[in-house]
């Protein structure tokens, strides 16, 4: 097992330099660079991402302009949309300010050896470290992964059970039923759905719709903080539960159904042990594998994906806004930097998996697949 893990960790090295060249090759060719950014703050043609979501914005990533060459103020042609009338020292001091005056492989070179002893740099257009922007995110997007994800698993687990246990029964077809409009029914439009009705829409006005806690947070006792914390996250967590436990469910079912049917099984129940010994004491371990060791994955998919139109819905600054301005504004040490450093934990958040695999069942030996 040990060397299993040894070749695991060695693989993740050339994973995660394939990851990051591919990304960066494909944000190169992305037409609306840094450079380009400033040259529209300057001329005052850009416009505000947060703007953007809202659709009453331009896109600051292409400026208005003409052709992509154009004529500088000297006479010489840009490379750069948006850079008539500027002087073009003026453009090769911004690009010196980007590192936009290096080549390619050098810049992604630099980047690589930085990222390497966890230096991610400072922002583009906030003047702050990446990390210290991370951090500030960190506790939205942590509420919201890690809720949501222990929701889904203590809800579609029990309820995989015992809809397996239940097969074809009314109990079956109605939850399917539920489990089918929960699938078919994103995310944020639920969200929008519970805001109409608890958060001050048309209806009731039950629930904050901004921020993890209130303003008097701080002046509260220890109590009180949990439970304001806790009203606070309740609607964007169940907007996220709603679409995020159908897939799990069926998963269990499926996986319950499988064993269920197997030799083990018949043979257990021929020798009289009680139902419930058989489910919970056979059947558990050998079901539960594929769903309890996907755990870590879940998590990171969660913490980091599919969030975005949740916290703008209920004005939540995390990671997922983050990275959208981030994309927009082509803001490249926020965008390289969150790719890498979450990349590389959902790598090891894989290794993690497998190791879950021996701990609910010890049988399995990679070693011995592997041989």
């Amino acid at each position: 097992m040990l060397a299993y893990l040894l070749r695991r960790l060695l693989l993740v090295i050339p994973t995660l330099f394939g990851i990051m060249v591919v990304n960066f090759v494909i944000i190169q060719a992305a037409p609306g660079g840094p450079v380009e950014q400033m040259i529209a703050r300057i001329k005052g043609t850009a416009v505000d991402a947060t703007a953007r979501i809202g659709g009453t914005g331009g896109d600051a990533a292409a400026p208005q302009s003409g052709e992509r060459s154009v004529p500088g103020s000297s006479g010489e042609a840009s490379k750069y949309r948006g850079a008539r009338g500027l002087d073009p020292s003026l453009i090769k001091e911004i690009e010196r300010l980007y590192g936009f005056d290096k080549p390619p492989l050098e810049r992604f070179t630099m980047m690589m050896k930085s990222y390497v002893l966890f230096d991610f740099g400072n922002s583009f257009f906030r003047d702050r470290r990446v990390v210290d922007l991370v951090l500030d995110k960190m506790p939205v997007s942590i509420s919201l992964g890690l809720w949501t994800t222990l929701l889904v698993y203590m809800i579609s687990i029990p309820l995989g059970i015992a809809k397996a246990v239940r097969d074809g029964s009314g109990f079956d077809i109605w939850t399917s039923a539920v489990i089918i409009v929960g699938y078919a029914i994103p995310g944020f439009l639920f969200a929008v759905l519970l805001v109409v009705l608890f958060a001050g829409g048309s209806f009731l006005d039950w629930f904050p719709l901004r921020g993890l806690t209130s303003e008097t947070w701080g002046r509260m006792s220890w109590p009180e903080r949990i439970l304001d914390y806790l009203w606070h996250i309740a609607l964007p967590v169940t907007a996220m539960v709603i679409g995020g436990f159908a897939s799990l469910t069926m998963l269990t079912k499926n996986s319950f159904l499988e064993e269920i049917n197997k030799q083990y099984v018949l043979t257990a129940r021929a020798k009289g042990l009680p139902e419930r010994k058989i489910l919970y004491g056979h059947v558990f371990r050998n079901a539960m594998l594929i769903v309890v060791a996907g755990f870590p994955a879940a998590f990171v998919g969660v913490l980091f994906t599919g969030s975005l139109l949740i916290e703008v819905i209920f004005s939540l600054d995390g990671l997922g806004l983050l990275g959208f301005e981030a994309a927009i504004n082509r803001d490249y040490p926020v965008m390289f930097g969150t790719l890498y450093f979450f990349t590389l934990i959902g790598l090891l958040l894989g290794i993690v998996g497998d190791l879950m695999y021996v701990v609910i069942d010890p049988r399995i030996d990679f070693e011995a697949r592997r041989a």
